[in-house]
């Protein structure tokens, strides 16, 4: 999969994903296991859902 997060998004997505997780500790919810979805694209830089939208965050883009 192409990357298409930039490096603020990806830094947006891994603190976003963190926080969710921990949620889920504190409150010992199941819930927490999709914080795995924002750490992994924020990790990987490729985001599945932004490909049927055209969305790219990143600055350079590679043709």
């Amino acid at each position: 999969m192409k990357r298409n997060v930039g490096k603020n998004d990806r830094l947006i997505h891994i603190i976003l994903g963190i926080i969710i997780i921990a949620l889920g500790i504190i409150f010992k919810s199941w819930m927490g296991l999709f914080g795995i979805i924002p750490l992994v694209t924020g990790l990987t830089g490729a985001c599945g859902l932004y490909l049927p939208f055209g969305i790219n965050t990143r600055k350079d883009k590679i043709i």
